[in-house]
Parts: structure tokens; C-alpha cells; sequence
């Protein structure tokens, strides 16, 4: 089925009309890693893609977004250790980036805004917005399907602030989304909790810290999917839907407060 708002499938003489001065070009960013014995190694490319597409389909028009193919591989080294990881340095992905703003910036469109499903990347893609406003001219964004929890966001009390990887919300957006992929027979509670008792270096704390996804167990997940459900999934696909269509009427007024 044809999506009305999808970039590629336009023709290159309607690139004119569709990308005009006021058009926002959104770039799902996905990953392809592990994510534990019960969820797919797509989860991340998955949910950006979902989410951008969902919120695209309803506000597009009005704000006049374009959607551009979901990048799939992206800067996972964190799960480097886990075969099927197909994951780029950051000097490749910073690359990438750049050179996709090259692109945008041919046309007449001057808003570049990552949609990014996978939290490894956050710091990376948030140094190119800056690198890409200033080469390229861009007004460029960063926005998450869900702010990770190691970067602010929140995760449920069960987790206790830990659930940054294949926990209780990316499982249960999956048992939605893509039920068939997920094997919750699988699904186990592995929490760091002492971390949790840390007053600064932990997980959204006022220290981070580098970390590799094995550092914590051998499944190399962190939170809880056991509590996961596809009615929760739901919940958190609507909200992360609704709050993106709501960040893209910000986007398209932006100015900088002039």
C-alpha cells in the first residue's frame, strides 16, 4: 500500500512542490542489535519506523512532513559483543549523517528531524544537529519514540530506573506491534539494583558512565519484560505517536524565539 507522505515514492519533478522552504524531512533511526533472548534484533528499528509512520499518516499534511526510509544500522557497539549486531563506528554514522543532511539541504527543505529509536545513538546524533546546522544550514531536531530512561526518561517502578534495554515498556511496544516476534517463555527480571541505590553514578543519574550491555548479565538486556503486555504496548504507542505529531507543529514554526 502507498504512504502519502513517504519520500521516496515521489517523483523527482514533484520534489520541487512537496519540499518547500516550510517542509520538515523526518529520519527514523532504527538499530539492528540484541535485545536478550526474547525480543528481536529489529525492536529499535521497528518501533522508530511505527512511530513515524503513525504520526506522519495524521499530521503530515498539515505540517507538511515528509518521511525518508528508516536507517537501519546505526552506532550499537555497546552490543558489540553479540553476534547478528550490525552496528557503525561513530566516525561512519557521523558520516552517514552528514551526508544525508547534504542531501536535504539540495532541496528547498531547511527542517531535518531524527526520529530515534535507539538510545546508543542519542549523544551522536544531538553533536551532528550542531554539525549540520552549521555546514549545512539545517534547522535540525532529535526526538525519541520514549526518552530513554538512562537519558532522563522514566521507566515503570518495577525497573527501578534501570529498564534501558528490552525491558517492561520496549517489550510490551512490541507484544503490540509485532507480537509474532517476541518469545516472552523467554522473558526474565534482570534489574542492576544496586545501581539503583546510587545517589549519582547510575542510570539516569547525575554520572554517567560507559557501559556495554554484558557488563550487567549475559543476556545483555536490562529491566523487567516479564510484567510486559501488549495493552501497555498500546498505551505507549498512542502516547508516543500523539507527543511526535505534537513535536512536529512545534517544529514547523520554530524560529529560534525571534
Amino acid at each position: 500500500m502507498s504512504f502519502s507522505r513517504s519520500l521516496g515514492e515521489l517523483r523527482a519533478p514533484q520534489i520541487a512542490q512537496a519540499l518547500t522552504e516550510s517542509a520538515i524531512v523526518v529520519q527514523p533511526l532504527g538499530a539492528i542489535e540484541q535485545h536478550g533472548p526474547h525480543l528481536p534484533l529489529n525492536t529499535d528499528l521497528v518501533v522508530a519506523e511505527a512511530v513515524a509512520t503513525a504520526a506522519l499518516e495524521r499530521v503530515g499534511e498539515e505540517v507538511n512532513a515528509w518521511l525518508l526510509p528508516s536507517l537501519a544500522f546505526t552506532k550499537s557497539n555497546e552490543h558489540a559483543w553479540s553476534p547478528g549486531t550490525i552496528w557503525l563506528s561513530a566516525e561512519t554514522l557521523l558520516a552517514v549523517l552528514d551526508d544525508i543532511g547534504r542531501c536535504v539541504a539540495a532541496t528547498n527543505a531547511n527542517r531535518l528531524v531524527f526520529l530515534n529509536g535507539h538510545g546508543g545513538n542519542s549523544s551522536l546524533v544531538s553533536m551532528a544537529n550542531r554539525e549540520l546546522r552549521l555546514k549545512h544550514g539545517l534547522r535540525t531536531f532529535l526526538t525519541h519514540p520514549g526518552v530513554p530512561a538512562d537519558q532522563g526518561g522514566v521507566s515503570p517502578a518495577n525497573e527501578l530506573g534501570m529498564g534501558v534495554h528490552g525491558g517492561t515498556d520496549e517489550t510490551s511496544l512490541m507484544l503490540y506491534l509485532r507480537p509474532h516476534l517476541v518469545d516472552m517463555s523467554k522473558a526474565v527480571r534482570r534489574v542492576p539494583e544496586k545501581l539503583a541505590n546510587n545517589k549519582h553514578v547510575k542510570f539516569g543519574g547525575s554520572v554517567s558512565f560507559g557501559w556495554l550491555s554484558n557488563d550487567f548479565n549475559s543476556e545483555g538486556f536490562i529491566g523487567d519484560p516479564t510484567v510486559a503486555n501488549p495493552k501497555l504496548g498500546k498505551v505507549l504507542f498512542e502516547g508516543a505517536v500523539e507527543n511526535f505529531c505534537s513535536a512536529l507543529r512545534e517544529i514547523a514554526s520554530f524560529d529560534f524565539g525571534r
